[in-house]
Parts: structure tokens; C-alpha cells; sequence
């Protein structure tokens, strides 16, 4: 098993937003110890049920009363994206810790100033919930990779598909357009599948090329809304057509620092794939495949030797990736588990004084997120190559 942890008088916390990813933040929290002290939500209204439901005992009215509170020393942001950058900055200079759900905001200009804002306080922790990394057979493949076990890197590929979108009845905010990108399938789960590729590589993506695509060009929205993942309008709630100007589908060539490739796509309307990533790595000495679906499986390829299949296993992980492995093989970790190493990261960077390099996704990285996004929205209208802003 990995290393037992115990963190040193952590700071309370504040979620603000009680959405599908709000519930996920809070338990990872509390099977590391750390208290959820109050939430906020769209309403008192509504935040009342959900803060009874997951034993958080105090509920704000606004963000200012969150960040007025001497109680609260972090916030995690699981709020709407639009209002990412503005909760983000008011919490870091009032002083407080933040986690952000990505993406970091929705232009480059306010990503850009929340990493210099970020910067400018070293004690005070910014990261961004790329949680995908800490699947522990994500961190073998970065540990692998870093050590040269497949040689120069050659190419990264894989996708990222979902069908929780397939009907014309499933709808949900994330469909509609964000005024900036307006890209969805990319910036909601492509983002995920792009931050594990540059981390399990070491690469940086430096220009793209994209091609996109809106399957249903229209939706139907039920009167009131609905929430992520609650499946089609089967209630036949009164509803209404709407134009859809997002994309369900895209493809992504991407060219990566030190020479190497890439491609990768996703899907919002595949069926039969509920929350799949898939990603392939190759170099000059072997490649390797992860698949979320078989999160505790790593494919080993060599061209002059058997193949191997590898299972989650700390006693024969690396040090490195052992370390965020807190199951004997066999145990499954996955999906929730990889919260809450990402919390244990972050929050063990706190209470170690935020001295050293952070090893959770920092603003810096979430601001390069929204930068590769801009690319591809500008390569998919332009159809042609795009370099990522340096």
C-alpha cells in the first residue's frame, strides 16, 4: 500500500457550487480529513438540501460573505465555468488557497492574469482538478516516460468519448455556448485528455490542427433546465428547440515539443461509452495504453520481446506512482480515488508551507489549457495549422 499520510492542521474549506462535481469534491475532502466547512450555491434555497445531505454545516449567501469568513482558509471552485476567473481572483486576494475546476476561465486574457496573480503569492496554493493524472497507472506512465524507459518520444494518441449526449433530448448547460472558444466536447473533456498526454510525456502541445462537428444542430432544452448526467427528457417535461452551435465531435493533429505527434478526438454521442479516455504513447524503445474503462490495467508494448499486461498493484508500481496507490492489488482505485489524491497533493503542499514544486496542476498549466483551446477553435475555423501562444 502506499504511504500512510497525515496532514498537519489543514485549512477548512468552502465548495462553492453543489452540482454533479460539487458532491465528488466534498467526499474527497472528508476521506482526507479535510473539513467542508460551508457552501455556496445559486440560492440558499438550493445550496440547504445538498449542505444536509453531505453534513456541511453552514450555507452562504454570496461569494463575498464565503470570503469574509476567518473560518475558511481554501475554496474550491466547482461553479459555473463562466465564473471561474472571478471567483478564482477574489479568493486569492483574500487570501485563500484555491481549487479550481477547469477550465481555469474562458479567455486567455483572465487565465493569464490568474497565473500571475497565482505567481505573485507563493503561500498560497492554486491548482486546477485535472484529477485524471492521479490515477496511479497515470503516474507509472509519467514516471516511465521520465526515466527513458520508451526512449525518445514518438507519438501520443487516443480519445476521449462519452454518449451521455446522444439524443436530441439530453441537454444540460455545458451544450451552450461560453461567448468566447464556445467550444465544448474539447474544452470539457478534450481538456482533460490533453493535460494527461503533456503529463505523461513531458511534451508541451505547440500547434494543432482541428476539425469539428455539431451532430444535432438542434436540442431540445426542458423548460427549468437540467442537470449533468440525468440522462434524456424521459419525464417529458415541457420543452423547447434550441440552436446548437457547440461542437459534439472533434479531431485534434497536434505537434508536440521535441518533435513529437500527436492526434486525439472526442465524443459526446457514442454510444455505449459512458466516460471513456484512452491514451497511447510510443517511443523508440516501447509504447503503453491506458484505458479508463480498465483503470487498473497498463498495456506494455516492445517490438523484440512478449507484451506485457501490468496491473495496479503499489508492491510493484514505481516509488513515484506507488506513492499515489492507497489499495493492494485487486482493490479497484479509480474515478473517486483520483479526487482524492489530487486533494492529498494539494493539500500536503500546504501543509509542507507551499515550499518546492507543486506536483498538482497548477494556474500556470490551466492557463496553458485555455491557450491550446483558442488554437483549436481558431485552427477548426480557419482550417489550418495553429501554434499555441508561447
Amino acid at each position: 500500500m502506499g504511504a500512510p499520510y497525515v496532514l498537519s492542521n489543514p485549512p477548512k474549506v468552502a465548495l462553492i457550487g453543489g452540482g454533479f462535481i460539487g458532491p465528488v469534491h466534498a467526499e474527497a475532502l472528508r476521506r482526507i480529513g479535510v473539513q467542508v466547512a460551508g457552501l455556496l450555491d445559486i440560492t440558499p434555497e438550493k445550496a440547504r438540501p445538498q449542505a444536509e445531505k453531505l453534513g456541511i454545516p453552514k450555507v452562504y449567501s454570496t461569494i463575498e460573505e464565503v470570503l469574509a469568513d476567518p473560518e475558511i482558509g481554501a475554496v474550491h471552485l466547482a461553479s459555473p465555468n463562466n465564473v471561474h476567473y472571478q471567483h478564482a481572483k477574489m479568493a486569492l486576494e483574500a487570501g485563500k488557497h484555491v481549487l479550481c475546476e477547469k477550465p481555469l476561465a474562458v479567455s486567455s486574457k483572465e487565465s493569464a492574469e490568474l497565473a500571475k496573480l497565482a505567481a505573485s503569492r507563493p503561500k498560497q496554493a492554486a491548482g486546477v482538478n485535472y484529477n485524471l493524472r492521479f490515477y496511479p497507472l497515470a503516474q507509472e506512465m509519467h514516471t516511465r516516460v521520465a526515466r527513458g524507459d520508451l526512449g525518445r518520444i514518438l507519438s501520443v494518441a487516443g480519445s476521449y468519448t462519452q454518449d451521455w449526449l446522444l439524443l436530441v433530448d439530453d441537454y444540460n448547460w455545458r451544450v451552450e455556448p461560453d461567448g468566447h472558444t464556445n467550444l465544448r466536447a474539447i474544452a470539457d473533456i478534450g481538456t482533460h485528455w490533453m493535460d494527461l498526454a503533456q503529463f505523461i510525456t513531458g511534451r508541451h502541445i505547440e500547434s494543432v490542427n482541428a476539425d469539428l462537428a455539431t451532430f444535432h444542430p438542434e436540442r431540445n432544452r426542458p423548460i427549468g433546465g437540467a442537470e449533468t448526467y440525468t440522462g434524456p427528457n424521459t419525464a417529458k417535461k415541457a420543452s423547447e428547440a434550441v440552436k446548437i452551435t457547440t461542437e459534439d465531435y472533434g479531431a485534434v493533429m497536434l505537434h508536440l515539443s521535441g518533435g513529437g505527434r500527436g492526434v486525439f478526438y472526442v465524443n459526446q454521442m457514442h454510444g455505449g461509452r459512458k466516460n471513456r479516455l484512452y491514451l497511447e504513447v510510443c517511443g523508440t524503445e516501447g509504447s503503453m495504453v491506458w484505458d479508463s474503462e480498465s483503470p487498473e490495467l497498463l498495456w506494455l508494448g516492445r517490438r523484440g520481446a512478449p507484451n506485457q499486461l501490468m496491473n495496479r498493484d503499489p508492491s510493484i508500481l514505481s516509488a513515484e506512482a506507488g506513492h499515489f496507490s492507497h489499495y493492494p492489488g485487486g482493490h479497484a482505485e479509480g474515478f473517486p480515488d483520483a479526487f482524492k489524491q489530487l486533494d492529498l497533493a494539494f493539500y500536503t503542499y500546504i501543509s509542507n508551507g507551499c515550499q518546492g514544486v507543486p506536483n498538482f496542476p497548477t494556474f500556470a498549466e490551466g492557463h496553458r489549457e485555455v491557450q491550446i483551446c483558442e488554437a483549436i477553435a481558431q485552427s477548426a475555423k480557419a482550417r489550418n495549422w495553429v501554434n499555441v501562444e508561447a
